[in-house]
């Protein structure tokens, strides 16, 4: 049995370096410069406490790796880059391995099951970035992450109890977790601020714009019957656990999307994030002028090279106002 990290960027290269320190076998898939890093020279993790390199073989693309039924996937792409994956992972023969989605937002479990019957969601709290080829930084200590698997969309199995032993194993904090889609919908709700902060700057994440986006989310979720656990941003859990903690001389980016705005990758998962919120309203008739706005802001910014937190809180306010009647009022 080996783990395969498809996507080993901050997420997957986190878990692709912790599995492979603790000595289980890795294969990652990646690409450019990042891969022939990682072939060159192994993949640098830095913590709060140490800085390691793993060595394990990278691949650009599933049809070169070999592999066996016991195999276990993780996707640790952005979700605009899933299906894509998942057709390659079809080409390669992959079929009855257990996938894993160790992803933000709630759309890649059902992208995925289309194809493979043994699909696994995973809530990640794991605060990380890659900004430089070769090199991926983990935030949390003294656990890297906190880690909910289940099977989608619902139940348990051996593939979890191995999963989830082997990632306590390696540093993290996981747990198996029969309803974890539940919890997958409370992480959604603490990613709608992803593009607040990467446009207007990471203190934005806790002023008026969150709430507003997390008012709209909250009725969305309830026209939809949808139940989602509050993950909180103070969580016991997360207190206990896994601490966000600094690491000398590596500068803080922010979150996913805003990485993805800094590294100029020409894509963001907003559409996922407040863009899941944006569908379930349509479907069930909920206004959500708000999410609506920041994928557009979120997509002006890809197509425009527009750099994170460079986006005038007042241009928000005044555009967010032009929308019309916001319940709870904007100040």
């Amino acid at each position: 049995m080996k783990f395969v990290i498809y996507g080993v960027g901050a997420i997957g290269g986190t878990l692709a370096a912790r599995l492979s320190l603790s000595g289980y076998e890795v294969q990652g898939i990646a690409r450019g410069q990042h891969l022939k890093a990682i072939n060159d020279a192994g993949l640098i993790l830095r913590t709060p406490e140490t800085k390691e390199t793993a060595k394990f073989r990278c691949f650009d693309d599933p049809t070169q790796i070999n592999f066996d039924p016991d195999d276990i996937i993780f996707l640790s792409m952005k979700t605009q880059d899933t299906q894509e994956a998942l057709e390659r992972l079809r080409v390669a023969g992959v079929r009855g391995q257990a996938i894993v989605c160790a992803q933000n937002g709630v759309a890649n479990e059902r992208f995925t099951l289309r194809h493979f019957k043994n699909t696994y969601g995973m809530t990640v709290m794991l605060p990380a970035s890659y900004m430089v080829s070769g090199e991926v930084n983990a935030f949390g200590a003294p656990k890297h992450g906190i880690l909910d698997i289940g099977r989608y969309p619902f139940g348990l199995d051996e593939n979890v109890t191995t999963i989830v032993d082997a990632l306590n194993a390696s540093g993290f904090a996981a747990f198996a977790h029969e309803r974890v889609m539940e919890n997958k919908y409370g992480k959604l709700m603490l990613n709608l601020s992803n593009i607040i902060g990467a446009a207007l700057g990471s203190e934005a994440r806790s002023g008026p714009f969150t709430k507003l986006v997390r008012a709209e989310g909250e009725a969305v979720l309830r026209a939809a019957n949808l139940s989602y656990t509050d993950l909180g941003e103070k969580n016991p859990r997360r207190d206990k656990l896994m601490q966000d903690k600094a690491i000398e001389g590596v500068e803080r980016i922010g979150s996913s999307s805003a990485q993805s705005l800094a590294r100029q990758s020409g894509s963001i998962e907003t559409a996922y994030l407040n863009g899941e919120i944006v569908l379930l309203g349509r479907l069930h008739n909920v206004p959500v002028p708000v999410n609506a706005y920041f994928c557009d802001l979120a997509q002006q910014m890809v197509n425009d090279a527009i750099p994170p937190g460079t986006i005038s809180p007042e241009k928000v306010k005044k555009e967010i106002a032009e929308l019309g009647q916001i319940t709870p009022p904007l100040h």
